[in-house]
């Protein structure tokens, strides 16, 4: 079993930063690829950012350039660096683990992120 949660959101203005971790307990952390997902208010939720177990990574095409994904195997988290933040980077931020051997996903409960002027 996967725990996982959230920290580092906040409010920001648009071109700030901020960073997000991902607090993983209770398997093998290492053997599983990671995503970063978002939800903005009304709409559904969708990849950011993964990264596999042996640090492949990708990205959404409009956070290219802007969001580093990346990942501390020996401290069980995984982090997401984002810079130059727009107001359209506004949702809530979920971080994922999996799938497990028999295909389930573990969901944090996400941190909200709000860039405004």
């Amino acid at each position: 079993q996967v725990q996982l949660v959230e920290s580092g959101g906040g409010l920001v203005q648009p071109g700030g930063s901020l960073r997000l971790s991902c607090a993983a307990s209770g398997s093998i952390f290492s053997r599983y690829a990671m995503g970063w997902y978002r939800q903005p208010p009304g709409k559904q939720r969708d990849l950011v950012a993964s990264i596999t177990n042996s640090g492949s990574t990708n990205y959404a095409d409009s956070v290219k350039g802007r969001f580093t994904i990346s990942r501390d195997n020996a401290n069980n988290a995984v982090h997401l660096q984002m810079n130059t933040l727009k107001p359209e980077d506004t949702a809530v931020y979920y971080c994922r683990a999996g799938p497990n051997p028999i295909g389930f996903f573990y969901w944090g409960q996400g941190t909200q992120v709000t860039v405004s002027s």
